[in-house]
Protein backbone atom coordinates (compact mmCIF):
# COMPACT_ATOMS: atom_id res chain seq x y z
CA UNK A 1 0.00 0.00 0.00
CA UNK A 2 1.67 3.23 -1.15
CA UNK A 3 -0.48 6.28 -0.61
CA UNK A 4 2.51 8.62 -1.05
CA UNK A 5 4.38 7.70 -4.25
CA UNK A 6 7.85 9.20 -4.35
CA UNK A 7 7.85 9.97 -0.62
CA UNK A 8 10.48 8.56 1.72
CA UNK A 9 9.52 6.75 4.91
CA UNK A 10 11.44 7.69 8.06
CA UNK A 11 11.41 7.01 11.79
CA UNK A 12 12.98 9.75 13.87
CA UNK A 13 13.88 9.38 17.53
CA UNK A 14 13.15 12.49 19.57
CA UNK A 15 14.00 13.08 23.22
CA UNK A 16 10.80 11.36 24.40
CA UNK A 17 9.38 9.40 21.45
CA UNK A 18 10.01 7.83 18.06
CA UNK A 19 7.97 9.45 15.32
CA UNK A 20 6.91 7.74 12.11
CA UNK A 21 6.60 9.92 9.00
CA UNK A 22 6.82 10.23 5.25
CA UNK A 23 8.46 13.15 3.48
CA UNK A 24 8.73 14.22 -0.12
CA UNK A 25 9.03 17.12 -2.53
CA UNK A 26 11.30 20.14 -2.53
CA UNK A 27 10.97 23.76 -1.51
CA UNK A 28 9.91 25.45 1.75
CA UNK A 29 9.01 22.87 4.42
CA UNK A 30 5.39 22.19 5.42
CA UNK A 31 4.46 19.93 8.34
CA UNK A 32 1.04 18.22 8.11
CA UNK A 33 -0.50 16.82 11.31
CA UNK A 34 -3.46 14.42 11.24
CA UNK A 35 -6.58 14.10 13.37
CA UNK A 36 -8.44 11.37 15.28
CA UNK A 37 -8.93 8.47 14.66
CA UNK A 38 -6.49 8.63 11.79
CA UNK A 39 -2.78 8.56 10.92
CA UNK A 40 -0.57 10.51 8.52
CA UNK A 41 -2.35 8.57 5.76
CA UNK A 42 -5.18 11.12 5.87
CA UNK A 43 -3.00 13.53 3.84
CA UNK A 44 -2.67 11.22 0.82
CA UNK A 45 -4.92 13.41 -1.36
CA UNK A 46 -3.14 16.64 -0.39
CA UNK A 47 0.56 15.94 0.22
CA UNK A 48 1.57 14.82 -3.31
CA UNK A 49 0.10 17.98 -4.83
CA UNK A 50 1.82 20.21 -2.25
CA UNK A 51 5.10 18.37 -2.84
CA UNK A 52 5.35 19.96 -6.31
CA UNK A 53 6.31 23.22 -4.60
CA UNK A 54 7.11 22.33 -0.99
CA UNK A 55 9.05 19.84 1.08
CA UNK A 56 6.15 18.05 2.76
CA UNK A 57 6.38 16.13 6.04
CA UNK A 58 3.41 13.98 7.15
CA UNK A 59 3.97 12.61 10.65
CA UNK A 60 2.09 10.27 12.96
CA UNK A 61 1.45 12.02 16.26
CA UNK A 62 2.74 10.40 19.43
CA UNK A 63 0.29 7.61 20.28
CA UNK A 64 -1.01 7.26 16.73
CA UNK A 65 -0.10 5.19 13.68
CA UNK A 66 3.40 3.75 13.94
CA UNK A 67 4.77 6.37 16.36
CA UNK A 68 5.63 5.65 20.02
CA UNK A 69 2.77 4.80 22.36
CA UNK A 70 4.02 5.22 25.95
CA UNK A 71 1.82 4.35 28.90
CA UNK A 72 0.02 7.45 30.09
CA UNK A 73 1.26 9.21 33.22
CA UNK A 74 -1.14 9.94 36.11
CA UNK A 75 -1.47 13.58 35.04
CA UNK A 76 -1.52 12.63 31.32
CA UNK A 77 1.32 15.10 30.71
CA UNK A 78 3.16 12.84 28.28
CA UNK A 79 0.15 13.24 25.97
CA UNK A 80 -0.20 16.97 26.53
CA UNK A 81 -0.20 19.01 23.35
CA UNK A 82 2.98 20.60 24.71
CA UNK A 83 4.75 17.22 24.74
CA UNK A 84 3.36 16.25 21.34
CA UNK A 85 4.34 19.62 19.87
CA UNK A 86 7.89 19.23 21.15
CA UNK A 87 8.10 15.89 19.33
CA UNK A 88 7.35 17.69 16.09
CA UNK A 89 9.84 20.52 16.57
CA UNK A 90 12.53 17.93 17.21
CA UNK A 91 11.46 15.97 14.12
CA UNK A 92 11.70 19.06 11.93
CA UNK A 93 15.10 19.92 13.38
CA UNK A 94 16.32 16.39 12.65
CA UNK A 95 15.15 16.80 9.04
CA UNK A 96 17.04 20.08 8.77
CA UNK A 97 14.00 22.37 8.78
CA UNK A 98 14.52 25.29 11.16
CA UNK A 99 11.37 27.19 10.12
CA UNK A 100 8.30 25.68 8.50
CA UNK A 101 4.65 26.11 7.63
CA UNK A 102 2.31 24.15 9.89
CA UNK A 103 -1.04 22.59 8.95
CA UNK A 104 -3.15 20.57 11.37
CA UNK A 105 -6.52 18.86 11.26
CA UNK A 106 -8.57 18.01 14.37
CA UNK A 107 -6.16 16.70 17.06
CA UNK A 108 -3.25 17.66 14.86
CA UNK A 109 -4.56 21.21 14.78
CA UNK A 110 -4.58 21.24 18.59
CA UNK A 111 -0.96 20.10 18.61
CA UNK A 112 -0.22 22.75 15.97
CA UNK A 113 -1.86 25.44 18.11
CA UNK A 114 0.38 24.53 21.05
CA UNK A 115 3.45 24.31 18.81
CA UNK A 116 2.75 27.82 17.53
CA UNK A 117 2.44 28.97 21.15
CA UNK A 118 5.56 27.30 22.51
CA UNK A 119 7.81 27.51 19.45
CA UNK A 120 6.48 30.51 17.57
CA UNK A 121 9.81 31.47 16.03
CA UNK A 122 9.87 28.12 14.22
CA UNK A 123 6.46 28.57 12.54
CA UNK A 124 6.05 30.64 9.35
CA UNK A 125 2.29 30.14 9.18
CA UNK A 126 -0.40 28.14 10.97
CA UNK A 127 -3.40 26.50 9.30
CA UNK A 128 -6.07 24.85 11.48
CA UNK A 129 -8.78 22.65 10.00
CA UNK A 130 -12.24 22.28 11.53
CA UNK A 131 -11.57 23.25 15.12
CA UNK A 132 -11.99 26.15 17.47
CA UNK A 133 -9.46 26.43 20.31
CA UNK A 134 -9.81 23.66 22.91
CA UNK A 135 -10.43 25.99 25.83
CA UNK A 136 -13.12 27.85 23.88
CA UNK A 137 -14.90 24.64 23.00
CA UNK A 138 -14.89 23.29 26.55
CA UNK A 139 -16.11 26.60 27.95
CA UNK A 140 -19.08 26.59 25.56
CA UNK A 141 -20.06 22.97 26.10
CA UNK A 142 -23.80 22.38 26.26
CA UNK A 143 -26.10 19.44 25.65
CA UNK A 144 -26.04 19.80 21.87
CA UNK A 145 -22.25 19.92 21.69
CA UNK A 146 -21.83 17.06 24.15
CA UNK A 147 -24.20 14.98 22.04
CA UNK A 148 -22.41 15.75 18.78
CA UNK A 149 -18.91 15.34 20.26
CA UNK A 150 -19.81 12.51 22.62
CA UNK A 151 -16.40 10.90 22.06
CA UNK A 152 -14.68 13.78 23.88
CA UNK A 153 -16.51 12.88 27.07
CA UNK A 154 -16.34 9.13 26.57
CA UNK A 155 -12.59 8.96 25.91
CA UNK A 156 -11.66 11.05 28.97
CA UNK A 157 -13.26 8.56 31.37
CA UNK A 158 -10.86 6.85 33.76
CA UNK A 159 -8.89 3.94 32.35
CA UNK A 160 -9.58 1.21 31.47
CA UNK A 161 -13.28 1.82 30.76
CA UNK A 162 -13.07 3.39 27.29
CA UNK A 163 -10.07 1.26 26.36
CA UNK A 164 -11.93 -1.94 27.22
CA UNK A 165 -15.08 -0.98 25.33
CA UNK A 166 -13.25 0.24 22.23
CA UNK A 167 -11.02 -2.83 22.00
CA UNK A 168 -14.08 -4.95 21.20
CA UNK A 169 -15.41 -2.63 18.49
CA UNK A 170 -12.42 -1.38 16.50
CA UNK A 171 -13.61 -1.83 12.88
CA UNK A 172 -17.17 -0.77 13.67
CA UNK A 173 -16.01 2.25 15.66
CA UNK A 174 -13.51 3.51 13.09
CA UNK A 175 -15.77 2.94 10.09
CA UNK A 176 -18.72 4.39 11.94
CA UNK A 177 -16.83 7.62 12.54
CA UNK A 178 -15.07 8.09 9.22
CA UNK A 179 -16.31 5.42 6.82
CA UNK A 180 -18.55 7.83 4.94
CA UNK A 181 -18.94 11.53 4.34
CA UNK A 182 -22.11 13.65 4.69
CA UNK A 183 -25.15 11.98 3.19
CA UNK A 184 -23.64 8.54 3.60
CA UNK A 185 -21.49 8.86 0.47
CA UNK A 186 -18.25 6.86 0.54
CA UNK A 187 -15.43 9.39 0.13
CA UNK A 188 -12.58 7.73 2.03
CA UNK A 189 -9.91 5.68 0.30
CA UNK A 190 -10.19 2.03 1.35
CA UNK A 191 -6.41 1.83 1.79
CA UNK A 192 -6.45 4.74 4.23
CA UNK A 193 -9.37 3.23 6.13
CA UNK A 194 -7.46 -0.05 6.40
CA UNK A 195 -4.49 1.84 7.86
CA UNK A 196 -6.69 3.45 10.52
CA UNK A 197 -8.30 0.15 11.50
CA UNK A 198 -4.89 -1.56 11.61
CA UNK A 199 -3.49 1.11 13.93
CA UNK A 200 -6.43 0.84 16.33
CA UNK A 201 -6.15 -2.93 16.57
CA UNK A 202 -3.12 -2.25 18.79
CA UNK A 203 -4.38 -1.79 22.39
CA UNK A 204 -1.57 0.70 22.94
CA UNK A 205 -3.07 2.97 20.28
CA UNK A 206 -6.46 2.89 21.97
CA UNK A 207 -4.91 3.77 25.33
CA UNK A 208 -2.66 6.46 23.87
CA UNK A 209 -5.48 8.19 22.02
CA UNK A 210 -7.63 8.16 25.15
CA UNK A 211 -4.69 9.80 26.94
CA UNK A 212 -4.62 12.47 24.23
CA UNK A 213 -8.22 13.38 25.11
CA UNK A 214 -7.64 13.10 28.85
CA UNK A 215 -4.76 15.55 28.54
CA UNK A 216 -6.99 17.90 26.53
CA UNK A 217 -9.55 17.96 29.33
CA UNK A 218 -6.92 18.62 32.00
CA UNK A 219 -3.32 19.72 31.62
CA UNK A 220 -3.88 21.24 28.18
CA UNK A 221 -6.51 23.57 29.60
CA UNK A 222 -4.05 24.70 32.27
CA UNK A 223 -1.51 25.54 29.56
CA UNK A 224 -4.12 27.30 27.43
CA UNK A 225 -5.39 29.43 30.30
CA UNK A 226 -1.86 30.59 31.08
CA UNK A 227 -1.53 31.97 27.52
CA UNK A 228 -4.76 33.94 27.30
CA UNK A 229 -3.11 37.37 27.50
CA UNK A 230 -0.74 36.80 24.58
CA UNK A 231 -1.89 36.30 21.01
CA UNK A 232 -0.22 34.12 18.39
CA UNK A 233 1.68 36.37 16.00
CA UNK A 234 2.17 34.39 12.78
CA UNK A 235 -0.54 34.41 10.06
CA UNK A 236 -3.35 31.93 10.74
CA UNK A 237 -5.66 30.33 8.19
CA UNK A 238 -8.85 28.82 9.60
CA UNK A 239 -10.90 26.44 7.45
CA UNK A 240 -13.90 24.42 8.55
CA UNK A 241 -16.57 22.16 7.08
CA UNK A 242 -19.84 23.89 6.26
CA UNK A 243 -21.68 20.65 7.11
CA UNK A 244 -19.95 20.04 10.44
CA UNK A 245 -20.31 20.84 14.13
CA UNK A 246 -17.88 23.77 14.10
CA UNK A 247 -20.04 25.62 11.57
CA UNK A 248 -23.23 24.87 13.51
CA UNK A 249 -22.10 25.57 17.08
CA UNK A 250 -19.07 27.87 17.04
CA UNK A 251 -17.77 31.05 15.42
CA UNK A 252 -14.38 29.87 14.21
CA UNK A 253 -13.03 33.17 12.86
CA UNK A 254 -14.03 35.06 15.99
CA UNK A 255 -12.79 32.22 18.19
CA UNK A 256 -9.34 32.27 16.58
CA UNK A 257 -9.15 36.06 16.51
CA UNK A 258 -9.47 35.93 20.28
CA UNK A 259 -6.16 34.03 20.47
CA UNK A 260 -4.30 35.11 17.30
CA UNK A 261 -3.47 38.51 15.82
CA UNK A 262 -3.66 37.73 12.08
CA UNK A 263 -6.56 35.45 11.12
CA UNK A 264 -8.40 34.77 7.90
CA UNK A 265 -10.47 31.85 6.60
CA UNK A 266 -13.78 30.44 5.46
CA UNK A 267 -15.96 27.37 5.41
CA UNK A 268 -15.58 24.62 2.81
CA UNK A 269 -18.54 22.68 1.42
CA UNK A 270 -17.89 19.36 3.19
CA UNK A 271 -17.97 17.71 6.59
CA UNK A 272 -15.29 17.41 9.26
CA UNK A 273 -12.63 15.47 7.34
CA UNK A 274 -11.62 18.22 4.94
CA UNK A 275 -8.37 16.72 3.56
CA UNK A 276 -10.18 13.55 2.50
CA UNK A 277 -13.61 14.94 1.65
CA UNK A 278 -12.54 18.11 -0.20
CA UNK A 279 -8.79 18.00 -0.99
CA UNK A 280 -9.01 20.21 -4.07
CA UNK A 281 -10.95 22.90 -2.23
CA UNK A 282 -8.44 22.72 0.61
CA UNK A 283 -5.52 23.14 -1.80
CA UNK A 284 -7.20 26.15 -3.43
CA UNK A 285 -7.22 27.88 -0.05
CA UNK A 286 -3.91 26.58 1.24
CA UNK A 287 -1.64 27.27 -1.73
CA UNK A 288 -2.09 31.07 -1.93
CA UNK A 289 -1.93 31.37 1.84
CA UNK A 290 1.39 29.52 2.05
CA UNK A 291 2.78 31.51 -0.87
CA UNK A 292 1.77 34.80 0.76
CA UNK A 293 3.47 33.80 4.01
CA UNK A 294 6.85 33.46 2.31
CA UNK A 295 9.66 31.00 2.16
Amino acid sequence: MNLFPGFEKKRIKTSKATINLVTGGSGPPVLLLHGYPETHAMWHRVAPALARDYTVVCADLRGYGASSKPQGLPDHSNYSKRAMAKDMTEVMSALGHRRFHLVGHDRGARVAHRLARDHGKRVRSLTVLDISPTLTMYRRTDKDFATAYYHWFFLIQKAPLPETLLAKQVPQYILGRIGRGPGGIQVFDKRALAAYVHAFRDPRTIHATCEDYRAAAGIDLVHDKSDLRQKIKMPVLVLWGKLGVIEAMFKPLADWRAVAADVRGRSIDCGHFIPEEAPEALLRELRPFLAACGN
